[in-house]
């Protein structure tokens, strides 16, 4: 903290704290009248006259005092009072307002609450009034804490008003900007002073912002992008190939279908400059404004779509789009299974006239539980080996959970990765947990499988091996992952490959557990090691055979 006092006893006697103080100030802009050197100026007259020691500073600079999130200073403070920290019994401020300007003006009454409960007396330096306590210091008190609310709420109109002036003088008021355009910094008199990069912002008052268009072949990319939708090609696909010819969007991150999507809906790009579709007043949540409330200046920007073009690309869109009741989903569900026989999700996302299947799936969950509530048994039997394959997989979870929590007993770092399905330890090995379910052919002996994953790390696998009916646990199996990459996309290994001893096999998991515990426990690896020691690994003809 900027000029704090540091002082070695963790607590000092009442009689230490008598003239020590501490004082809290807060600026929320560069432009305020009263910044923290005026306002520590006036703090540090009313110290000396009343023979105080300011010993520490708690300042929040440049923080909204509509809210304590992210104002340290005052947490820090209000944190230190009320564990009995506080090496002072005042607390200096200028004024009411600095606590904040609160819409619930009780906020503001109840830090100084705090420091009040703990000992700590509140003055206000820069107040007419001695906060002594008394009913005229209670009554002034709450008048200027509604007073700093109300000073928010018509600030805050001042400037949307303000900003709703200038978007129809052709100006931007803010958030980020379009692919293809850029932002051109101009004076009172709309004369070019250059343009704006990223993050960067204009530093006085009198200037404004004017979008412009941006490097020429990012607008030949929108164009493309609008020929393409037009073509019918997909969002996505779009994406893709924006992605595979290395163009990056403004951000200067990969495409996604959502971005593209994004971009051709933006009116910038037909010269049209929109203000207020969304707001967040007082520090409120965001919230999507409707239409007859957003504010629009039809020629701002010089376009780059024709109008017509940009028409029919809403048309398509919108058509895209089925705002429906949920009755109504279900009925035209109801309508293609009995035109279909059947469904799927390659059926639904193919049909006119209803939603995707991810719309589906917000509004009522699982497939499974759409299917029910339009009475389609088609899949069960597909729906129910699901079912037990996630028992399965939850199982094994559990097994790295206790792999995880024995190694943690050892003292060593072990994390789970739920999504992965992989126990890394010491940041160093790696476990992954898989269930191998068994392939009962006639006439050929049993055999196991295991579908390999390219995003698994280098390490071990753990494989619970299912039973001849796939309904119990016949064993586990402990193997190098190595084994996997030899075998493209399936693995498969008999009853009795363990006997080649490349792979341990183990009756119980509490045996496999204490065999890597022993393999991991009593030397910890190197940082640079990716995996456990290996045990010898088959070639690729072997491992087929196997």
């Amino acid at each position: 903290m900027a000029n704090a006092l540091v002082v070695h006893a963790k607590r000092l006697p009442q009689s230490q704290k008598a003239l020590r103080a501490a004082q809290y100030v807060r600026m929320s802009t560069d432009y305020q009248q009263y910044s923290i050197e005026n306002q520590a100026v006036v703090i540090a007259t009313y110290a000396e006259l009343h023979k105080l020691t300011i010993v520490r500073t708690n300042r929040d600079e440049g923080e909204s005092g509509l809210k304590i999130e992210n104002r340290v200073g005052l947490t820090e403070l209000v944190e230190d009072v009320q564990s009995g920290r506080a090496d002072f019994a005042h607390l200096l401020v200028f004024d009411v307002s600095r606590w904040g300007r609160f819409q619930d003006v009780d906020e503001s009454a109840h830090y100084e609450f705090i420091c009040r409960k703990a000992g700590v007396k509140v003055a206000y330096c820069a107040e007419q009034f001695d906060n002594d306590g008394s009913l005229l210091a209670s009554i002034m008190k709450n008048i200027k804490r509604v007073m700093a609310a109300e000073f928010s709420r018509e600030l805050s109109a001042k400037v949307f008003a303000g900003s709703i002036r200038l978007t129809r003088r052709g100006f931007k008021m803010g958030g980020p900007t379009a692919y293809a355009l850029q932002r051109r910094l101009v004076d009172d008199q709309c004369r070019p002073k250059g343009i704006l990069t990223v993050g960067q912002r204009k530093s006085l008052l009198t200037d404004h912002v004017k979008l412009i268009l941006g490097a020429p072949d990012q607008v030949e990319i929108v164009k493309w992008i609008f020929h393409e939708y037009l073509r019918h090609k997909s969002q996505a696909t779009i994406a893709r190939e924006l992605n595979r010819r290395g163009i990056m969007n403004s951000q200067g991150k990969p495409w996604l279908g959502k971005a593209v999507g994004e971009l051709l809906r933006n009116e910038a790009y037909i010269g049209v400059l929109t203000y207020n579709r969304k707001s967040r007043k007082l520090g409120a949540k965001v919230t999507r404004n409707p239409r007859e409330l957003w504010i629009r200046n039809e020629d701002a920007i010089e376009p780059i779509i024709h109008r017509d073009a940009f028409r029919r690309v809403q048309k398509i869109m919108g058509e895209g789009r089925v705002s429906i009741p949920e009755e109504e989903m279900l009925l035209r569900l109801r309508k293609v299974l009995m035109k279909k026989g059947r469904l799927s999700k390659t059926i639904i996302n193919s049909s006119s006239g209803l939603p995707s299947m991810s719309s589906y799936f917000v509004h009522f969950g699982a497939l499974r539980n759409i299917y029910r509530l339009i009475g389609y048994n088609g899949n069960q039997g597909w729906f129910d080996k699901y079912a037990a394959h996630q028992r399965w997989v939850a199982l094994q979870l559990g097994n790295a959970a206790r792999l995880r929590d024995a190694f943690e007993k050892l003292g060593r770092h072990a994390t789970l990765n739920a999504a992965t399905e992989c126990l890394r330890i010491d940041n160093a090995v790696n476990v992954v947990f898989r269930v191998a379910r068994c392939r009962n052919y006639e006439s050929r002996p049993l055999r196991w499988t295991l579908q390999y994953r390219v995003r698994w790390p280098k390490g071990w696998v753990v494989a619970v091996r299912l039973d001849e009916k796939n309904e119990a646990i016949f064993d586990y199996v402990l193997m190098p992952s190595t084994w996997l990459t030899f075998n493209r996309r399936m693995f498969w290994f008999s009853k009795e490959v363990y006997k080649d001893h490349t792979i341990n096999r183990f009756d119980r998991f509490e045996a496999l557990s204490r065999f890597l515990i022993e393999r991991v426990g009593k030397e910890k690896p190197s940082r640079d090691v990716e995996a456990l020691p290996r045990a010898p690994v088959a070639s690729p003809r072997k491992s087929k055979g196997a």
